[in-house]
């Protein structure tokens, strides 16, 4: 198999393999999966089912919501789209009841409405729900995107073999670049590749937008506390190819969703912004809580996770339960600081902190701003402490800039 990705590329240059000019900052938006999975029961359940209807619904919600407002801009469709068999051309064909219209149509209308469309596949020879994968298609279904008006493909590695990743997911961006039509390329790779090999994340980082290191998330706090794990693990130091680009994508946002408490929401919507993470929202925007519409579109939570010099946060400091989480940003000097406690029940942690532990070393004293509410905390030095109380399962977010220098300079005129 690994000699047939070699034959198809020999005619390409692998070099700055990307080059589309897309997601200089995290890609925001909307994707079925976590919250619509693989329903396609559109008989008994039209609302929810994945079909055109939903996509619809939501791109509506993500205007009239103020979503897109806010900067998400992406309305994706999952697996589980297509018919069962290709056309007699090996054409991708979307289920003709749930998708009546066609996907160029659905395209011109969520165009139409100001969002960008993202769609679904997968590298291997049927995807994870069991539809037609793209092996041995991976032109014929670039140039079907391209006809169709997609923005995002979502490239899963379901049925496939993860050593022949590398030379497959480079072969497909090469060809979603020669359709000359810019599409965001999100890729599975490292995620198949991590349990058995080391990912080449070089060449993850020349080829894809965005890409998926970790399994699936799901609706639960284990599930968003594991994956705060992983990214912490820094495993394959994969939070040094975040930037500009290219992303690490720890998976969906849950928040507003069932399984997470308010604090819990915050902590999700946190962590993502300081990971530099995607912003996919995997809802129903049309019964979500003023709570959770609120938090999704605090417009400081998502200035932190679109900050333009693009470094992904680190774990600083880890004392128990306790998690300090630093992120530099715009402008230089400045920090997004994150206070985790990932205690469970009981009450608050309180802790005491000096500035130069969260990295804050220039005497002149840094101005904290609560990223939640706007509010001022004061200002702290390299020596100064400061006293938070932080929730069982929430955080304290923050951030630090230089205190500016408010000294009155005189200049003494002589008139001649």
């Amino acid at each position: 198999m690994m000699l047939f990705w070699l034959i198809l590329l020999a005619g390409f240059s692998l070099t700055a393999s990307l080059d589309n000019g897309l997601a200089l900052t995290p890609p925001m938006g909307w994707l079925t999966w976590e919250r619509f999975g693989c329903n396609t029961d559109c008989e008994h359940d039209p609302k929810n089912c994945i079909g055109e209807n939903l996509i619809k619904a939501m791109a509506h919600e993500m205007v009239d919501g103020g979503y897109l407002e806010a900067g998400y801009q992406y309305v994706c469709i999952d697996d589980c789209w297509p018919s069962k068999e290709r056309d007699s051309e090996g054409r991708l064909v979307p289920d003709p009841k749930r998708f009546p219209n066609g996907m160029k149509a659905l395209a011109n209308y969520v165009h139409a409405l100001g969002l960008k469309f993202g769609i679904y596949e997968d590298f291997g020879t049927k995807t994870c729900g069991g539809y037609p994968g793209s092996e041995f298609y991976l032109q014929t279904d670039a140039n079907t995107f391209a006809e169709w008006g997609v923005d995002l493909l979502k490239f899963d590695g379901c049925h496939s073999n993860p050593k022949d990743m590398d030379a497959g997911y480079e072969a497909m961006s090469l060809y979603l670049n020669k359709t000359g039509r810019p599409i965001l390329f999100s890729c599975e790779w490292p995620l198949y590749q991590s349990g058995s090999m080391t990912p080449d994340y070089d060449a993850i980082r020349r080829t894809c937008n965005m890409w998926r290191d970790y399994g699936d998330i799901n609706d639960s706090w284990d599930s968003v506390l594991n994956t705060i794990g992983i990214v912490a693990a820094n495993k394959f130091n994969q939070s040094s190819y975040a930037g500009p680009g290219g992303w690490n994508d720890p998976d969906m946002l849950v928040v507003g969703d069932f399984g997470l408490s308010p604090d819990q929401e915050k902590t999700q919507f946190a962590m993502w912004a300081m990971f530099a993470a995607p912003l996919l929202m995997s809802n129903d925007l049309r019964s979500i809580s003023s709570v959770s519409r609120e938090l999704l579109l605090n417009t400081r939570i998502i200035a932190v996770n679109q900050d333009k010099l693009g470094v992904q946060g680190t774990l600083l400091i880890e004392l128990s339960n306790i998690q300090i989480w630093n992120r530099p940003i715009l402008p230089k000097g400045s920090y997004a600081i994150v206070v985790l406690n990932r205690g469970e029940g009981g009450s608050a942690a309180r802790i005491s902190v000096k500035g130069q532990q969260l990295g804050l070393n220039d005497p002149k004293g840094y101005a904290l701003v609560n990223v939640f509410d706007g509010s001022s905390m004061g200002y702290l030095t390299p020596t100064g402490s400061l006293e938070l109380s932080i929730n069982p399962t929430g955080v304290v977010m923050f951030t630090v800039t230089l205190k500016q220098d408010t000294t009155l300079h005189f200049v003494r005129y002589n008139k001649t």
